[in-house]
């Protein structure tokens, strides 16, 4: 099958200085066992960026909360792991007619990676899958604080997981 990548899929992070948000162990215990992290936006601090970055090899985009990295990530980002086609972006739009837009905007992506609504998504619509981790810090209507993990390995996706985080109220 050739060699497997693993990534931690993270969106919605909103930790910032003076927060009391901040990423659960969980998400740096699970940091631990991937070899790269995919961010879908509103990471908000540049520290917490740096964090990550400095722990594991990351590719991020920009949220619209982002308003001190405008220059440093990207709206959009398209790369390849494992010969698997990934597309990374925040807002993808309304929930009605997403699908098209996905295929529309990134036609050749296998993986779509997005935020914004704090809810998970982890659906094939045709041969791509529609991915959102939800938040690992700030659930809102979510049923729980969520990260995402995918591996891929031989162009193909073999693990797409919503993974819950245990024991967090707010």
């Amino acid at each position: 099958m050739g060699s497997v990548v693993r990534a931690l899929v993270l969106a919605d992070t909103h930790v910032s200085e003076g927060s009391t948000r901040q990423l659960p162990d969980q998400v740096w215990a699970a940091m631990s066992d991937v070899d790269v992290v995919l961010h879908a936006g509103d990471v908000v601090d540049a520290a917490t960026l740096e964090a990550i970055a400095t722990s594991k090899p990351l590719h991020a985009v920009l949220g619209n909360n982002d308003h001190g990295l405008r220059a440093v990530l990207p709206k959009r980002l398209e790369l390849v792991l494992a010969d698997v086609p990934i597309a990374l972006v925040h807002e993808t739009g309304t929930t009605a007619g997403r699908e098209r837009r996905m295929q529309k905007w990134f036609p050749d992506a296998r993986v779509v990676i997005f935020g914004h609504s704090h809810m998970p998504c982890n659906r094939w619509v045709d041969r791509q899958l529609l991915f959102n981790p939800g938040s690992s810090t700030w659930k809102r209507t979510a049923p729980s604080h969520t990260y995402g993990v995918l591996e891929f390995a031989a162009g193909e996706v073999i693990r797409h997981e919503i993974v819950a985080i245990a024991q967090r109220t707010a």
